[in-house]
């Protein structure tokens, strides 16, 4: 059995990796309550940035700065692009369904339980695909139990999440909770890590597939981008106290012209 490195930088990758998870869950958190007052497709707009924000930032971002950290000694580490690729489009469309599922519920426990465990299972799924498409000279082992607590691990903290963009509406719990979730992303992904041994060939072969540090800028300036503009959708939209007085002031204008 080959030492695995999960933290070959230090503090560096999991603090990061935690900053960006709580980053994507909090702007998911403030699309969610900005859709929850909208309706038609400007709802389904901003639950799709939620998605976006959530899916591909609070989670499959964080995995990826995570895996950055990620060492075996004695041989390279490559990642397949098209899994890769595929992994950050799983985690996407999981939360989008699993939001689209608990609002259409209205707030119900059942459609939070079964969206609960529609996104932990693609959470989890993103996950072991991520790690699918890692090639290294050897191959990889995975403990049955500690995978099996990895997903459980994601489907409550799916369930959570979700529960958090139908309660939560103040900037202030929308902070606390997108610090949760962070943990909890954080705390499904390094539970799978652990679950993982590797046994290295006897000879080092020929590692297909692109570093890790390959995806590292086109990443991070496609989220920068996405992250900036719906940032500025969030700050330039009006605030629920706003859409109130707007809707008083519209009914007190009306009265008076009837009158």
């Amino acid at each position: 059995m080959t030492d695995i490195h999960h933290f070959a930088y230090g503090a560096f990758t999991p603090v990061l990796a935690y900053v960006m998870s709580c980053l994507g869950s909090m702007l998911g958190l403030r699309l969610t309550a900005q859709a929850h007052r909208s309706s038609g497709g400007t709802r389904l707009r901003w639950l799709a940035g939620a998605a976006v924000s959530i899916g591909g930032t609070g989670i499959w971002v964080m995995h990826f700065i995570a895996m950055l950290g990620f060492d075996v000694p004695g041989t390279a580490i490559r990642y397949d692009v098209g899994l890769t690729a595929a992994s950050a489009v799983v985690a996407v469309v999981v939360v989008a369904a699993g939001l689209l599922v608990v609002s259409s519920g209205r707030g119900t426990v059942l459609p939070l339980l079964g969206g609960g465990l529609l996104t932990g299972l693609g959470v989890a799924a993103m996950h072991y695909m991520g790690m699918y498409a890692m090639n290294l000279s050897g191959r990889v082992h995975y403990d049955r139990a500690t995978v099996a607590l990895s997903v459980a691990i994601a489907v409550v903290a799916a369930t959570v999440a979700l529960w958090f963009t139908l309660r939560i509406k103040r900037p202030v719990w929308i902070t606390v909770a997108a610090l949760i979730m962070g943990v909890a992303v954080s705390g499904m992904h390094y539970t799978g890590m652990f679950a993982m041994t590797v046994d290295l060939d006897p000879r080092p072969r020929f590692v297909p597939g692109a570093e890790a540090l390959d995806f590292l800028v086109p990443l991070m300036t496609l989220v920068s981008v996405l992250t900036l503009t719906m940032f500025l959708m969030v700050i330039l939209s009006p605030s629920e106290q706003e859409e109130r007085e707007d809707a008083e002031l519209l009914a007190l204008l009306e009265s008076r012209r009837r009158a």
